[in-house]
């Protein structure tokens, strides 16, 4: 697969005519295609600049962007730690049994999330394991929310994701089998840069002590 160049702001002006649900079909669509190019490409740091790039552009023009909209004129692109591959894993899981726990999210109701598994594989570097939770509902996804020490100083207070596969953010498996988790793909969730949105948070499980100077940042 090819990646895609950014979108230009002739590409989502035709989004901008949609009704809002529809706007939000493109956007999540627009999503998904970028994580699947994202996955396509052989090599991690060329990916992850492609991907940063298209969430910019997104960011800056699309309808559905997080960011206010008085805000997106003067808005260039994400800021963003430099790529590093040493935050970059593959992961063994291990299955657990929890039970699920109900989150608010505003007027989105209550949100429900099980834990599912635990990784293996990253304690040596990162200092601990993280859980990977499944999000109910119709469809349901995989769901990893995570905090560190940068978490309120460098990053968003409030922790960030790395994978949300309910909305197509999933780097997907390495050819063995194992999880792929890179963190320069971290991303700061939207009611950091919204206060419109309410977001569910990362736990206290799967808080790092250890910073993670990889993926988004808020200076």
């Amino acid at each position: 697969m090819t990646a895609l160049s950014p979108p230009s702001r002739y590409d989502v002006e035709a989004a901008s005519a949609l009704p809002a649900g529809l706007a939000l079909a493109d956007w999540r669509r627009r999503i998904a295609t970028l994580y699947a190019e994202v996955r396509a490409m052989p090599d991690p740091e060329k990916a992850w600049v492609h991907w940063r790039s298209v969430r910019s552009a997104l960011y800056r023009d699309h309808p559905m962007s997080p960011v206010p909209e008085e805000e997106r004129r003067d808005w260039s692109a994400i800021p963003m730690f430099d790529y590093d591959p040493d935050f970059r894993f593959e992961v063994d899981t291990v299955a657990i049994d929890g039970a699920a726990e109900a989150v608010p999210v505003g007027n989105d109701g209550v949100l429900s999330r099980t834990p599912v598994a635990r990784t293996r594989g990253l304690a040596g570097d990162l200092g601990a394991e993280l859980t990977l939770w499944w999000i109910g509902g119709y469809g349901g996804g995989l769901f990893l929310p995570f905090a560190d020490s940068t978490s309120g100083a460098e990053s968003y207070g409030g922790g960030r994701y790395l994978l949300d596969a309910i909305k197509g953010a999933d780097l997907g498996f390495s050819d063995g089998g194992r999880l792929l988790l890179d963190f320069n793909f971290a991303y700061t969730p939207s009611c950091a840069l919204n206060p419109a949105y309410v977001c569910p948070l990362s736990p206290p499980e799967n808080r790092l002590d250890l910073p993670v100077r990889a993926g988004e940042r808020i200076v």
